[in-house]
């Protein structure tokens, strides 16, 4: 039995590494470069069409919202260039500063239409082409083999539908969460404790690292946004964008507030050491009202990636139950703070900036505030979609009526997806 297991967890990693984007990304790639390459052998006067191969390498993307971006930048940006370098064929030979002004007008004319991060393709192709003898032919050329690499390349995710990264994205934000409780937890034990101002220092420049990893969080989640567009295997995708995007919001205001209690901690540390941050049953509130809060952290983290999880209703009654725990806490806490401050007014404001954290934090995680938030989020993305592109809209109200997405909006947060 044991062997089965291990057996089945390697297969289970196995599968995982090779959804990984970036070896999705390779295998996609390699693949279009070289059916775009053996379709422009038949179809170029080239030789060696390498135009093609490496139009498909440059527009295949992990998503295809991504992939349709790219492409059509990439086809504007070739074909421009391909015009500037006729017009300046017909006008001068290749010579050094007929060279600098095909570079210089390319890349002003790149900017203008608008390809993005391929205005130096713009100047590249215009090069190419400027450099040969028969610019006709070679213009052509250029613009069919493009036009081979771009379609085999849109080809490929609009035939193979990309993988939706959604997956990947929930765990990032679930490990976020750990992380943020892990130092929550920390922070509850130097309330109990006596610690060095050292050691309180230390878990600051741990709160302030978070920032990095909600860097990272949010582009897995970018990445997620765009598998989620245009996908054909996904339905209501603005919905689940609308709560991976609000929940990873939410998180980051946690994050930033548990920076500010660290850095409460740290002061308090300082003026008091070697003393106690507080008193002894004052600490040990402390110390659970933070375990309380950490722990609903990690539940408002499941219930935001509850349409992964498949715990969304578990995940709201677990967070709820532990939001009202953690606001009873707060509450029994109040009043020994205030006894302390009337005892030793010293730092009062440290004191009071504690229940205005933890405050904060509880009232960010509130399930009816997150709803509000949603709904907030979905009107506003529905409405800059119609004002974005009113006939569309109006045709797809017309062939498709969203009823199961309005039903889920007016249900609770966590049933929404």
């Amino acid at each position: 039995m044991q062997e089965v297991r291990e057996w089945s967890a390697q297969v289970r990693g196995f599968v995982k590494r090779h959804r990984d984007p970036e070896i999705v990304q390779m295998l996609r790639s390699t693949a279009a470069a070289t059916v775009s390459y053996v379709i422009a052998l038949r179809l170029s006067p080239e030789a060696a069409p390498l135009t093609a191969p490496l139009t498909a390498l440059l527009v295949v993307q992990v998503t295809l919202y991504s992939t349709l971006t790219t492409g059509f930048r990439r086809v504007n940006s070739v074909v421009t260039g391909v015009v500037v370098a006729i017009l300046f064929s017909l006008l001068v030979g290749l010579t050094w500063w007929s060279l600098g002004l095909v570079i210089l007008a390319s890349l002003f004319v790149g900017r203008l239409v608008r390809v993005h991060e391929f205005v130096p393709e713009v100047a590249i192709s215009a090069m190419l082409v400027l450099g040969v003898t028969s610019v006709g032919d070679m213009a052509w050329a250029r613009i069919l083999e493009t036009l081979i690499g771009a379609v085999v390349g849109l080809s490929f995710n609009l035939l193979l539908a990309p993988p939706v990264w959604v997956e990947e994205a929930g765990e990032s934000i679930e490990g976020l969460a750990r992380r943020v409780r892990q130092l929550m937890l920390r922070l509850g034990e130097q309330a109990a404790g006596r610690p060095a101002h050292h050691e309180a220092a230390e878990r600051l420049h741990e709160a302030r690292r978070l920032d990095h990893d909600i860097s990272e969080v949010d582009a897995d989640l970018r990445q997620a946004e765009d598998s989620l567009r245009l996908n054909p295997r996904v339905r209501e995708g603005l919905l689940h964008r609308v709560v991976l995007r609000t929940g990873l919001d939410t998180l980051e205001i946690c994050t930033v507030v548990l920076r500010v209690l660290a850095r409460t901690f740290t002061d308090l540390a300082k003026e008091r050491e070697p003393g106690p941050l507080f008193p002894p049953a004052a600490g040990g509130l402390v110390e659970q009202l933070l375990s309380e809060i950490s722990d609903a952290v990690v539940s408002f983290a499941v219930l935001v990636t509850a349409s992964v999880s498949e715990s969304a209703e578990s995940a709201e009654e677990r967070l709820t139950a532990e939001l009202r725990q953690a606001a009873t806490t707060r509450d029994r806490l109040a009043p020994l703070l205030l006894e302390t401050v009337r005892a030793d007014d010293r730092q009062w404001q440290l004191y009071g900036a504690l229940l205005a954290e933890a405050d904060r934090i509880l009232d960010e995680m509130n399930t009816e505030h997150r709803s509000h938030r949603l709904m907030e989020e979905l009107d506003r993305h529905t409405r800059e979609q119609r004002e974005r592109m009113p006939r569309i809209t109006r045709t797809r109200d017309r062939l498709r009526v969203p009823g199961r997405l309005r039903r889920n909006r007016r249900g609770p947060a966590g049933r929404s997806r």
